[in-house]
């Protein structure tokens, strides 16, 4: 891969944060990085929706954002190119609540009845 021609990306910030929810652009195939997958097996498909849970960087130039596909039950590697947002993005610092917004907490009193 030649990096010369793109944007090192860690230069700003990240498109997308935790909890946004994202949508697949293209189909996306096993690179062999996937344990109990074949080599080559789709394991996303275009237009499968998911929502950012962490972000890594990639040879200290490229976001990879680790998408939780809940439909499919994986979490796949993805540039930032591959996806699209699903609904408006919101960041933190205008609403803090939108962190993690599709994760659902509970007290210990709640778990415990």
């Amino acid at each position: 891969m030649s990096t010369d021609d793109r944007e090192i990306e860690v230069y700003r910030d990240p498109a997308y944060m935790p909890g946004d929810k994202v949508i697949s652009k293209k189909n996306i195939k096993n690179d062999g990085t996937m344990a109990g997958k074949e080599i080559g097996e789709t394991v996303v498909r275009k237009g499968d929706v998911g929502y950012v849970r962490d972000i890594g960087v990639f040879l200290q130039q490229f976001y990879i954002y680790a998408v939780d596909f809940v439909d499919r039950a994986s979490i796949v590697g993805m540039r930032e190119r591959e996806l699209t947002p699903a609904e408006e993005l919101k960041r933190r610092d205008e609403d803090p609540s939108a962190l993690q917004s599709h994760i659902v907490t509970r007290t210990v009193k709640e778990a415990a009845e």
